[in-house]
C-alpha cells in the first residue's frame, strides 16, 4: 500500500480525488492502491530545554549558554496533533511505500521529515513535488515522483535554520530578559526578528534626530515650460538671491533640444516579497494578509506555489502559456493580441538559472469563480495582470530634454511622452498625451522669462511601512531600487519570504512595533531593547544576511551543516559570556 502524506486536510483531499483513493476513513482516504493522510502544518516540534534536562526548566543566567549534545524532535501538545500523528504513524507501518506530499518548499521538507522521522518510517520514500495544485499539476506530478534524497540538502537547511532559531532565541531571550527585563517582563529575541526591529528603531531615530536644513531652488518660467537651474539648489541665501538677481530683465536663451524615443520594459513577474510589496502599496493589505490571501487563490488551484523568491519561470513553462492564457476568461480582450501571434520568449521571464524549487507567482489557467472573495480577486488580479504584461510588448517612449542659459546660468526641463503605451494597457498605467509632455523649442531662439525662487527644507526619511520593511529585509537593509541588484542581493536577505511576514506580526504581539496608519512605529520597549542590545551579531541585517547566504549554500549543497551548527553554537557561546560581563544599568520599560 502506498502512504501519501499531505501538508493539510484541503490538499490531501485534491490529491485524493485525482489519484482515485475515493472512500473517506478516519484521518485518510483509501482507494486505488492509495492511502492519502495529511499533517496540520507542524505536527513536531524541537524539543524545549526542560525536556533534555529538568535543571533547564528554571531560568538561571548560570545555566546559559543551553546547547544540547543532540537535538530532538517532539509532538506538539494538542490531543488533535496526537490523534492525527497516531493515524499517520500505523498507516506508513504498513506501508511499502511513502509520497511526501507536502508543500514544496524548505519548510514543507521539514514539517514531512520530522513527522516520518517520529513515526520512525523505514519503508522507501518518494517525493511530490508541484508548483499548482490543478489536476494536471498533480497527475504529471505523481507520474515523475523523485527519490527523496534529492531534498537531503533541503533538509538539511531546514534543520540547521530551526535548530539556529532555538539556540539563539532560547539563549537570547533568557540572556536578556533575566538582564534587563522588568519584574514578569519578557524580552523575545529571535535571528531574524531582533535586526528587522533594528532597523525600524535606526529609523526612527534618524527622523527624531533629523535637523531640516534650509536650501533655495532656482526655477524660471519660459514658455509656459518651467526651468530648473542645472546646478541643484543653494545652501546659501545670499548666493541665491544674487543668482536670481542676476537673471533679473535678461533673456532665456535655449541652447539645446532633444527627443530621444526609449522602451519600458513590462514588470518582472512577482515573487512573494513583490507581491507583498505591491499590495501593501496599493490596498494597504499587510505581509501576513497578502500572505493568507495567495495561499487561499493556489489551495482554489487559481495561482502557483506562492512561497517564492524568484521572478522568473523555466523553459519548460512556455508550452503552457497559451492555455494559461485561455483559460483565464475575464481577462479575455487583454489575451487576445497575444493569442493571435507567436508568443514572445524573452530572457527577462524564462531564465532557468534563475529558477530553482519554484518558478514566480502565475495563474494556473483556472477560470476564477465569482465566488472568490473581494480581496481574493484583487490579488489575483494583480497576478493576472503583471503575467499578461509580461508578454506584451515594451511601452514606447519619447524623452524630451530642453536645455537654456540666462547670463552663464544654466537650465533644463524634461518631459515624457507615452507613444506606444505596450504593456501598459494591461496595468491601466496611464497612456497617450503626458501631463509633463513639452512642446517644440528651437536651440538658439531668445525670449522673455519669468524666474522663481522657492526656499525649501531638506526632508527627515520616511518611516518604514510594510512594502519599504520587506524590501529592506531582503536587502538587508541597504537601499537598492534596481531590479537586477536587487536580485542579486537576495541570498544575503534576512528571512525567507515565507517567513517575513510572520517575523512583522511577531513585532506587533510583543508590543515592540505599533502601526500609525501605514507607518511601523516603534515602541519604548522595542527602542530600549535596541538600545540595550551592544552586541552586532544579535541585531545586525548585514550579519544575519550572511546566516542566511550560509543557510541557502547549505540547501545548494555548497556549505556543510555541521560546520554551520559549530559557527552558531560558538557564536552563542561568545554573546552568552559577553553580555554576563555588561554592567546591568537600567531595566527595560514595558510600552503600554
Amino acid at each position: 500500500m502506498k502512504v501519501c502524506i499531505a501538508e493539510k486536510p484541503s490538499v490531501a483531499k485534491e490529491i485524493a480525488l485525482v489519484i482515485g483513493a475515493g472512500s473517506r476513513k478516519d484521518g485518510y482516504y483509501e482507494g486505488n492502491g492509495y492511502r492519502v493522510t495529511w499533517t496540520f502544518g507542524h505536527l513536531c516540534t524541537l524539543k524545549e530545554p526542560h525536556d533534555y534536562l529538568p535543571e533547564w526548566k528554571r531560568w538561571s543566567l548560570g545555566a546559559l549558554p543551553l546547547i544540547p549534545s543532540r537535538f530532538g524532535i517532539k509532538l506538539l501538545d494538542n490531543k488533535g496533533v496526537e490523534k492525527q500523528f497516531r493515524v499517520i504513524e500505523s498507516l506508513v507501518k504498513d506501508a511499502s511505500l511513502v509520497i511526501n506530499c507536502g508543500d514544496a518548499g524548505q519548510e514543507g521538507e521539514l514539517i514531512q521529515r520530522w513527522v516520518l522521522q517520529k513515526a520512525k518510517c523505514s519503508c522507501p520514500i518518494k517525493r511530490l513535488w508541484i508548483s499548482s495544485l490543478t489536476e494536471e499539476a498533480i497527475r504529471e506530478g505523481f507520474s515523475k515522483l523523485y527519490d527523496s534524497e534529492r531534498f537531503d540538502n533541503l533538509y538539511a537547511a531546514g534543520s540547521a535554520r530551526a535548530i539556529g532559531d532555538w539556540l539563539l532565541g532560547i539563549n537570547a531571550t533568557r540572556l536578556y530578559t533575566l538582564k534587563y527585563g522588568n519584574q514578569g517582563q519578557l524580552l523575545s529575541i529571535g535571528r531574524v526578528q531582533t535586526p528587522t526591529l533594528a532597523l525600524i528603531v535606526v529609523r526612527q531615530k534618524e527622523i527624531d534626530n533629523f535637523v531640516p536644513q534650509p536650501y533655495w531652488e532656482l526655477k524660471t518660467v519660459y514658455k509656459e515650460v518651467t526651468f530648473n537651474n542645472s546646478e541643484g539648489r543653494f545652501t546659501d541665501k545670499e548666493e541665491a538671491i544674487k543668482a536670481i538677481e542676476s537673471i533679473r530683465g535678461k533673456e532665456f536663451e535655449i541652447t539645446g533640444f532633444g527627443r530621444k524615443k526609449g522602451k519600458e520594459a513590462p514588470p518582472r513577474l512577482f515573487d512573494l516579497t513583490s507581491l507583498q510589496v505591491e499590495c501593501n502599496r496599493k490596498f494597504g493589505f499587510s505581509a501576513d494578509d497578502t500572505l493568507k490571501l495567495v495561499q487561499m487563490l493556489y489551495e482554489k488551484k487559481l495561482t502557483s506555489y506562492p512561497r517564492v523568491d524568484t521572478t522568473f519561470l523555466s523553459n519548460d513553462i512556455y508550452p503552457k502559456i497559451g492555455e494559461i492564457m485561455k483559460g483565464i476568461k475575464p481577462y479575455e480582450a487583454l489575451t487576445a493580441p497575444v493569442l493571435a501571434h507567436k508568443i514572445p520568449k524573452s530572457k527577462k521571464v524564462f531564465d532557468d538559472t534563475k529558477v530553482s524549487d519554484h518558478h514566480a507567482i502565475i495563474p494556473t489557467g483556472q477560470n476564477p469563480p465569482s465566488t472568490l472573495s473581494r480581496d481574493e480577486k484583487l490579488v489575483f488580479d494583480m497576478i493576472a495582470r503583471r503575467f499578461i504584461a509580461a508578454f506584451y510588448p515594451d511601452a514606447i517612449i519619447n524623452t524630451t530634454t530642453v536645455e537654456g542659459e540666462v547670463e552663464k546660468l544654466k537650465f533644463k526641463a524634461t518631459g515624457k511622452q507615452v507613444l506606444d503605451p505596450g504593456w501598459r494597457v494591461v496595468m491601466k498605467i496611464g497612456q497617450g498625451k503626458s501631463d509633463d509632455e513639452l512642446p517644440e523649442f528651437t536651440k538658439g531662439e531668445r525670449g522673455p522669462h519669468t524666474p522663481d525662487l522657492q526656499e525649501k527644507a531638506t526632508q527627515a526619511p520616511k518611516p518604514y511601512t510594510e512594502a519599504t520593511l520587506l524590501r529592506a529585509m531582503e536587502t538587508a537593509g541597504k537601499q537598492v531600487d534596481d531590479e537586477e541588484l536587487r536580485d542579486a542581493m537576495k541570498e544575503n536577505g534576512i528571512g525567507r519570504p515565507s517567513t517575513r511576514a510572520a517575523i512583522i506580526e511577531t513585532l506587533f504581539k510583543r508590543n515592540y512595533i505599533v502601526r500609525n496608519k501605514k507607518n511601523l512605529i516603534p515602541t519604548i520597549t522595542g527602542v530600549q531593547l535596541i538600545d540595550t542590545i551592544q552586541n552586532e551579531a544579535v541585531k545586525s541585517a548585514e550579519l544575519t544576511g550572511l546566516w542566511e547566504k550560509k543557510l541557502r549554500e547549505i540547501e545548494s549543497g555548497k556549505y556543510d551543516a555541521a560546520e554551520f551548527m559549530k559557527e552558531l553554537k560558538q557564536m552563542v557561546s561568545d554573546i552568552v559570556h559577553l553580555v554576563r560581563l555588561e554592567p546591568s544599568i537600567r531595566r527595560i520599560d514595558s510600552a503600554s
